[in-house]
């Protein structure tokens, strides 16, 4: 062939290559700039843009997360009305409005059902475990004591002394019986060699990875991933918060030379129904196999209020960006927010803003070194808009703090695993937990106040008085807010 013609042609398929992958960026990105960056990226750079873009910028997962979802309503309403339908047993009758401690919270409560599609259940019990050295043997207890099943989902599950005792006793059900199911994500297991995965299945326990990445079929994304962490025993008792599986999150350890600190939570009561079905949803995912959910407890173990809430792809909105930007703008008197990697979003951003100029105390505390250098440079260079309009900004010393809490009026928190940042509000399956409690909420305030008295306050004239070669930095990075 015409070596001419050879190149004219080759110059016609980049053409079509770069315009095609373009052009869908165009049509199925929902942020502008997002959806703007990446149509240059494929005009600009030929056949790797386009490349770039498949790799990282496809949402796969929303056309078979829609189709999941429709699949799951079809398996019959009388099992979604008792998980999530109808009015709790332990309430009163009438409108839930009526059982919220305050007023304020009665649009809380009316916007978080209509977002998440979740009652409000109460009768449950809420326990605060801080780091390793309280919520792993609780965890374990847990699993020593389970007759029936033994849900897990991580997003991390390292294999040293830590994870090799979660590993004997998850075997140890299995052995006995139980329906031992252990969901781990396709990346976040690559943290950790030998795989967890690969040792429990040698041992007897099913296993299955969330989004793998592999070659054939191809499976390339590095997003899209399973960051929920969830535990349950029997239907019985639940577990979720920030915290993965391993050594990093025992703190008190003198060998360990990275603590990495956390908050996770022990629940029991009706709550953890909607723990069990949000791990099955996420197994059939995985596996295909969708199974009726356990029976659960259906006596009252205390008198907090609860709801879990799921955000992911495939979703119409934005779960709990939108729970967390109607709660921000239900505030009265306070807002505390506590997370490891903070690039909110603009709804989030104007939440915040406007709760402060109405009077509200916001409080952001974040990491002052962060294990992401990147997001850490990146945050730096969003926070003059929110110092400008009055919210506080901290920097806790370390070591690392992983802790993932908001708090509205010492009354109401949302805890669990999602940051405040595009990758989780976005890009990920998160699972957080609402909490109507001020019994319970009061503790998670006490500790944020005092890490807060602990902190470095970030100021304007800080931020201004960066030399240029770092604010250059940190707002190249901040470009990338989107993908970091």
């Amino acid at each position: 062939m015409d070596f001419t013609l050879l190149s004219g042609l080759l110059v016609v398929i980049n053409l079509c290559v770069s315009f095609t992958a373009a052009g869908h960026a165009l049509l199925n990105k929902r942020e502008p700039r997002a959806s703007l960056g990446w149509v240059a990226v494929c005009l600009t750079f030929p056949l790797a843009g386009p490349l770039l873009y498949f790799v990282f910028g496809i949402n796969r997962v929303r056309s078979k997360a829609e189709r999941l979802n429709e699949e799951n309503s079809a398996r019959g309403t009388a099992t979604k009305g008792r998980l999530h339908g109808g009015t709790h047993p332990f309430l009163p009758p009438g409108s839930m409005d009526d059982y919220l401690i305050a007023p304020v919270y009665r649009t809380l409560q009316r916007s978080g059902l209509a977002v998440t599609g979740m009652p409000l259940v109460g009768g449950n019990d809420v326990r605060i475990m801080h780091n390793g050295e309280q919520a792993y043997p609780r965890m374990i207890e847990a699993v020593e004591c389970a007759e029936d099943s033994l849900y897990l989902a991580t997003y991390i599950f390292e294999t040293g002394p830590e994870g090799r005792r979660f590993i004997e006793a998850l075997s140890s059900a299995a052995a006995r019986g139980v329906d031992v199911r252990v969901l781990v994500d396709g990346v976040g297991e690559l943290y950790a060699f030998p795989r967890a995965g690969n040792l429990l299945q040698r041992r007897g326990v099913r296993v299955a990875r969330f989004l793998p990445p592999r070659l054939f079929p191809p499976q390339l994304s590095v997003n899209l991933r399973n960051h929920r962490k969830v535990l349950v025993a029997d239907g019985q008792v639940g577990f979720t918060g920030g915290m993965n599986l391993g050594d990093r999150h025992m703190v008190d350890n003198p060998e360990n030379r990275r603590p990495v600190v956390d908050i996770h939570f022990g629940f029991s009561g009706p709550v953890v129904a909607q723990l069990q079905e949000a791990f099955l949803d996420d197994w059939g995912f995985a596996t295909g196999e969708y199974t009726l959910p356990r029976r659960v407890t259906e006596e009252p173990c205390g008198d907090t209020l609860c709801r879990v809430v799921k955000g992911g792809p495939g979703q119409d909105i934005d779960r709990i960006s939108a729970l967390m930007t109607g709660v921000i703008s239900s505030a009265c008197r306070s807002v505390r927010i506590m997370t490891p990697y903070f690039l909110p979003s603009g709804d989030l951003i104007s939440a915040m803003q406007a709760a402060a100029l109405r009077g509200v105390r916001v409080d952001v505390v974040l990491p002052g070194k962060n294990n992401l250098p990147a997001v850490h440079w990146a945050t730096r260079n969003m926070l003059w808009q929110l110092l400008r309009f009055g919210v506080h900004v901290y920097y806790q010393p370390g070591p690392f703090v992983h802790s993932k809490i908001m708090l509205i009026d010492g009354s109401y928190a949302q805890v669990g695993s999602a940051n405040l940042d595009p990758r989780s509000l976005r890009l990920n399956f998160e699972l957080n937990v609402e909490i109507f409690d001020t019994s319970v909420v009061r503790p998670l305030v006490r500790h944020f106040d005092n890490v807060r008295r602990n902190a470095r306050s970030i100021t304007l004239s800080e931020l201004e008085n960066r030399s240029l070669p770092v604010r250059m930095r940190d707002a190249a990075f901040w470009l990338f807010t989107p993908y970091l």
